[in-house]
C-alpha cells in the first residue's frame, strides 16, 4: 500500500486547485454574459431564390412564349401542378444586423403566352450588387477596352500551331468483363 502521509501535501495542493477553479467557474459566468455582448459570431449572408433585375422585367413583354420568359428570368423557384399557368419568382437576402428583405415575382400566362406580370418593387443590377457589396470600400472600376497605346506595346499574338489529326478509332473494342470459363 502506498505511503499516504508522504504524499498528503500533493494531494492537498490538487484538492485544493481543484476548489479554486469551481469556485471560479460562477465569476466566470457573469463575464461571460458581458463578453457576448461585445463578441458576436460571425453569420455569412444568405441569398436564396432567383435574383431577378428591373432590367430583366423591363425586356419581358405579354406574349412571349414560356421558353422566351425562361431564358431572360431564369428557372422558376416555384411551379405547381395545381396552377400550371403560374410560374412563381422569390428571392430571399439575409444580412446579420439587417432585417431580411424577400421580393416575389409571378408571371401568369394563358397556354404558352404570357398573360402578365405581378412583381414587388424590383432593384437594377447596379443597386442589389451595391446591397451586396455595402460593407465594402468602393474601387474604381478598371476599364475593360485596351487603349491603342496598350494595342501597339502589347507583343503580337502567337500563330496558332496546327495540330496533327486524331488516330482513327478501333471498329470494335474488348469486352469490359472476362469471358465466362
Amino acid at each position: 500500500m502506498p505511503d499516504l502521509p508522504r504524499h498528503r501535501p500533493l494531494v492537498t495542493l490538487i484538492l485544493a486547485a481543484c476548489a479554486a477553479m469551481l469556485a471560479g467557474c460562477s465569476s466566470f459566468d457573469g463575464a461571460s454574459s458581458r463578453i457576448a455582448g461585445i463578441v458576436t459570431p460571425y453569420r455569412m449572408d444568405l441569398v436564396q431564390g432567383n435574383f431577378v433585375s428591373k432590367e430583366q422585367v423591363d425586356v419581358v413583354k405579354p406574349g412571349m412564349t414560356r421558353g422566351q420568359v425562361r431564358e431572360i428570368l431564369g428557372t422558376p423557384l416555384l411551379t405547381s401542378v395545381f396552377h400550371a399557368d403560374r410560374w412563381d419568382y422569390v428571392f430571399t437576402f439575409k444580412r446579420q444586423g439587417t432585417a431580411p428583405q424577400q421580393r416575389k415575382l409571378t408571371a401568369f400566362f394563358k397556354g404558352d403566352a404570357l398573360e402578365r406580370l405581378d412583381s414587388d418593387a424590383l432593384p437594377t443590377e447596379t443597386e442589389f450588387v451595391a446591397a451586396l457589396d455595402s460593407g465594402r470600400q468602393a474601387r474604381p472600376v478598371p476599364p475593360l477596352e485596351m487603349t491603342e497605346a496598350q494595342l501597339k506595346a502589347a507583343p503580337p499574338a502567337a500563330k496558332a500551331v496546327p495540330t496533327p489529326p486524331l488516330p482513327q478509332l478501333p471498329a470494335s473494342y474488348p469486352p469490359l468483363e472476362p469471358p465466362a470459363r
